[in-house]
This record gives C-alpha cells, sequence and structure tokens, in this order.
C-alpha cells in the first residue's frame, strides 16, 4: 500500500511539473489517503503483535 502511495506522489510530481493542476491535486489527495490508510494498518498491526506476545 506504501508503494501504491509512492507511485500516485511521482504521478502527481510529473503531472504538476507538466502544468496539469487538477490531475496533480487528485494523484496528491488519493497518495495522502493511501499513506495514512498505511500508517493505520501498521500501527494496528504493531499493537496486535504487541498483544499477542503476551
Amino acid at each position: 500500500m506504501l508503494h501504491y502511495a509512492v507511485v500516485f506522489l511521482v504521478i502527481a510530481l510529473v503531472a504538476a511539473l507538466f502544468g496539469f493542476g487538477g490531475i496533480a491535486a487528485g494523484a496528491v489527495g488519493i497518495a495522502k489517503i493511501l499513506f495514512f490508510v498505511f500508517v493505520i494498518m501498521a500501527i494496528v498491526t504493531f499493537v496486535m503483535g504487541l498483544m499477542k506476545r503476551r
């Protein structure tokens, strides 16, 4: 999932470089959402791993 966030970020940077503001804004929005979903899933997995050890 982090891979997809990075891919959308690169797409946004390339689109912004060529002047496609709307596409860049959309790709940045998708990248942000995917990044935060990844962070939440990583935290949940870490906490579940700690609880499993007990």
